[in-house]
């Protein structure tokens, strides 16, 4: 059962970010040309600005999604009807206030920022994009963890996929037809409610033995304040740079870190598919095996840390060649810049190391343990993002962002193979100083050559070539410093062999 839903969800997951990279590269460079660099910089802010708005069930929902995996392994209906009851009350407490935050956002952005925008306009699109948010949030975000924690995580992607997908044909031909940029948004609007309601049909007939009736069990997720307060700092590192950007500089500014933003953080969403495709066997491992845990975490953080590097590694040798062909003919500012890309490569790098960890300290559920040094992330994010932005403009934010990174990514592999799984953090800094090694020599290796990139077929092909040498070198490497892993890894395979045969 564990094997067939973490390949449902793997798999699910990477044929989603394949349709999502081919439509996500397509329909930004539509906007571009025809509604310019500044709206394609608003409508990322305002996408910012709605992540924040997950902080409405951060707390609950990090602190009920860790409470499941427990009495989902030994499923206990009345244990998790009882956990559900508990988040359903906090989630109606705070579903009022998620309403209310949207319309004071769709009221009060407009007057904060500087543009050619009417204000009008970006209400109404505000208003669009955050009316899906509060009714997914009201009717059924407690049962998407609980799908979650049973590894049917790949319902969700599969609906949101298909949705994703109409959204995106719906405004490619919306906009070769011509129509505004309010009917645009507004079909999103429309698609994203759609999806709700599918999503809320399913779970009415699969889970009818849930029972919200039932006592609620608030100590189960008693971590929420704590929980609320990590979810804060991590959404302030994910998404404050373009809010500072929007309000210190401009939006054709935000409209350049939107556009790398969008090319790195499809790797980093095709690595958090990977991601959820074993969180939930990960997180009843860990509740009831430890040492089997150390094991398993191991592996996965071994092979997960090499691909990481690797596919960022083609990402930083293609990047610019792609970026010119995609940004040919928009001269409203200049997209192309080596030391954004090498920039976000560090940024990225950094957040790819410390992924286990931060999964390690969710499935603990050392929240408010680690709750002072989360604060001390997001305040110097903050601080040194805001000074430096004045300074060196969208350099600034990112050097902020990678300061912040700097302390907290050494902070949780210390704390977390120390305090968690009481060893030596040294198990995880030779996978980061390893890869980090391959990562300098194959950029330095790869940038004496020249190759003629005047096409995306040049590119993609290229890229393709490489992409199987670079991954080739990583695993290679990272199997003889972590042998131990590698022959974990055998022995599984060995094992799945045998079973395929018999």
């Amino acid at each position: 059962m564990y094997k067939k839903r973490s390949f449902y969800n793997i798999s699910f997951g990477i044929i989603s970010q394949v349709l999502s990279i081919a439509l996500g590269i397509v329909i930004p460079r539509l906007f571009l040309t025809s509604f310019g660099s500044e709206m394609n910089g608003f409508l990322n802010s305002v996408t910012q600005i709605f992540a924040y708005f997950s902080l409405m069930e951060a707390g609950v929902g990090a602190a009920t999604l860790q409470a499941l995996y427990r009495p989902v392994s030994s499923d206990d209906k009345n244990s998790i009807s009882s956990i559900l009851a508990a988040t359903d009350y906090y989630y109606k407490k705070t579903g009022r206030l998620y309403l209310l935050a949207v319309i004071i956002i769709a009221i009060g952005y407009p007057l904060v920022v500087s543009s050619g925008i009417s204000r009008l306009t970006m209400m109404i699109i505000i208003m669009f994009n955050g009316i899906p948010g509060v009714v997914s949030y009201c009717y059924q975000g407690k049962y998407i963890l609980l799908l979650q924690a049973e590894g049917k995580n790949y319902i969700n992607i599969v609906l949101t996929s298909i949705s994703t997908t109409l959204i995106s044909i719906t405004k490619l031909i919306m906009i070769l037809l011509g129509f505004d940029i309010l009917w645009i948004q507004f079909s999103y609007l429309i698609i994203n409610l759609l999806k709700i309601l599918i999503i809320g049909t399913y779970i009415h007939h699969k889970y009818k033995w849930i029972d919200l009736g039932k006592e609620p069990d608030y100590q189960a997720i008693g971590q929420k304040n704590a929980a609320f307060v990590n979810q804060i700092c991590d959404l302030i590192f994910r998404n404050t740079d373009t809010i500072i950007l929007s309000i210190f500089c401009d939006f054709k500014i935000v409209s350049v870190y939107s556009m790398y933003t969008l090319l790195f953080s499809m790797i980093r969403t095709a690595m958090d598919y990977v991601a959820q495709g074993f969180s939930f066997i990960m997180g009843q491992t860990f509740n009831k095996d430890i040492e089997r845990f150390k094991v398993i975490n191991d592996l996965y953080e071994t092979y997960r840390m090499a691909l990481t590097f690797a596919l960022y590694n083609i990402a930083f040798i293609f990047i610019l060649p792609f970026m010119k062909l995609y940004t040919s003919g928009i001269n409203d500012i200049n997209y192309i810049d080596y030391k954004l890309v090498v920039l976000f490569i560090v940024f990225y790098l950094l957040t790819g190391a410390r992924v286990c960890e931060a999964e390690m300290i969710n499935y603990a559920q050392h929240f408010k343990l680690t709750q002072s040094r989360c604060i001390f992330e997001a305040a110097i994010n903050l601080s040194v993002s805001i000074i430096m932005v004045n300074i060196w403009g969208i350099y600034g934010v990112l050097i902020g962002t990678i300061v912040a990174l700097l302390y907290r990514t050494n902070d949780m592999v210390i704390y977390a193979n120390k305090r968690i799984l009481n060893r030596s953090p040294w198990v995880t800094y030779k996978k980061i100083i390893s890869n980090t090694i391959v990562f300098l020599t194959v950029s330095v290796i790869f940038s004496f050559i020249h190759w003629r990139l005047e096409s995306y077929i040049a590119i993609v092909g290229r890229a393709c070539i490489c992409g199987v040498i670079i991954c080739s070198i990583y695993f290679i490497v990272a199997s003889i410093v972590n042998k131990e892993s590698f022959m974990v890894l055998i022995r599984y395979l060995r094992t799945l062999y045998k079973s395929k045969r018999s």
